[in-house]
């Protein structure tokens, strides 16, 4: 018998062969977020071969479990600096992104972590997970809102150019402008980088309102069929056909009304002979009111008399609330696990239950409040630090 071969294309065959070219990364690329400061090639090789490897998957896992825990653990002199390396590594291990990642929660752990601290407030690197942390919620509006608010990144044109560009993009034109104006006034620094994001948004707005200018009109012409071209007198000359054309295409004729002639009232002459063929009972309706009777009468249906609810008691057989009581009451069944995970949060109470969804990897939670804080970012936050 004749062997059968079969065309296989080259990247299936590279798949199957399980071989490493150390250009993995380019049958992924579409699914990789791209990051500004670039990223390293053999870094990300290996994050997404973890994630197609379970055992490498764990010890992803617990990398990051022991990052955060080095967040607790520091005594340094510069709390922030444990809060941008782990942001950075979760970054380059999980370049797909996505709730698993527990990117969204830390940035939003972060950001709570120093919000009131002076210390932090005209530092570029705090402003920046903040920027990132508003690129990852459904509005980041509020963000930079809540930004504005607790002076927190008004030196930066970063905060400026951003928070612009958010408005540019939901064609909020008149809002934008007045955030580059007010960075320009307040000499946000680097000030021609702010200078230079204002010149291209009025470009854009130049542009903008050149396009809708150039828009066709609807002129209310007939619907022709293709291929047939109006020269302008024929335009013309439908336009005022179609302006002579009264209902049911009939021609109809101007007629010029006279400001200074008096309008005559119309009198029905058939009023008087049309009450003689009414019947009688329609001739009662008729009769003119002489009363309106009294407030009682007129509002009788909507006068219910009030009767107390609370007169009548059920009666209750004797003893029956003792009983309940006296009964044995069903043990609930409590994991030995999930005993000395509850009596480790009560030892913990100051740790934020989303550091502890990071440590124990629970995806199904993590990824919940990941969804809650892309829409409402700053649902953690105390009252009087909001935006009013």
């Amino acid at each position: 018998m004749e062997e059968v071969s079969f065309l296989v294309d080259p990247e299936t065959e590279f798949l199957a062969s399980k071989q490493e070219s150390g250009n993995e990364w380019e049958l992924f690329k579409e699914n990789v977020r791209p990051l500004k400061r670039g990223r390293n090639a053999s870094l990300l090789n290996q994050s997404l071969k973890s994630h197609s490897d379970p055992i490498l998957k764990k010890s992803l896992l617990q990398n990051r479990r022991r990052l955060i825990e080095a967040i607790d653990e520091y005594k340094g002199d510069d709390p922030l600096h444990p809060w941008i390396e782990c942001i950075k590594w979760v970054q380059e291990s999980f370049p797909t992104g996505g709730e698993c990642s527990g990117l969204v929660v830390i940035y939003e752990q972060c950001v709570r972590t120093f919000w009131h601290s002076d210390r932090y407030k005209d530092d570029l690197r705090y402003l920046k997970v903040w920027l990132e942390y508003a690129d990852n919620c459904a509005d980041a509006e509020v963000i930079f809102s809540f930004l504005e608010a607790n002076q927190i990144g008004q030196t930066h044109s970063s905060y400026y150019i951003s928070y612009a560009l958010h408005m540019e993009s939901k064609n909020k034109w008149r809002k934008a402008d007045d955030v580059f104006n007010l960075g320009i006034a307040r000499k946000a620094q680097p000030l021609h980088k702010l200078e230079a994001a204002y010149k291209k948004f009025l470009l854009h707005s130049t542009n903008r309102q050149k396009a809708t200018e150039k828009e066709p009109i609807d002129n209310n012409q007939p619907v022709r069929s293709f291929g047939t071209i109006l020269t302008p007198g024929d335009t013309r000359r439908q336009g005022r056909q179609k302006s002579d054309m009264g209902v049911g295409g009939r021609s109809t004729k101007l007629q010029r009304v006279d400001s200074n002639t008096p309008f005559t009232i119309y009198k029905d002459t058939n009023n008087r002979t049309s009450g003689r063929h009414q019947p009688e009972s329609l001739k009662g309706d008729l009769r003119s009111w002489h009363t309106l009777g009294t407030r009682v009468e007129r509002n009788k249906e909507n006068a219910a008399v009030s009767s107390k609810w609370t007169s009548n008691k059920i009666p209750q057989r004797a003893g029956f609330r003792t009983q309940l009581a006296t009964t044995n009451t069903l043990e609930v069944f409590v994991d030995e696990e999930c005993a000395e995970l509850q009596s480790t949060n009560n030892s913990s109470e100051h740790l934020d239950a989303s550091v502890l969804q990071l440590r124990r990897g629970d995806s199904r939670d993590l990824k919940r409040e990941t969804e809650l804080l892309k829409e409402n970012p700053l649902r953690n936050f105390p009252l009087n630090s909001l935006p009013r």
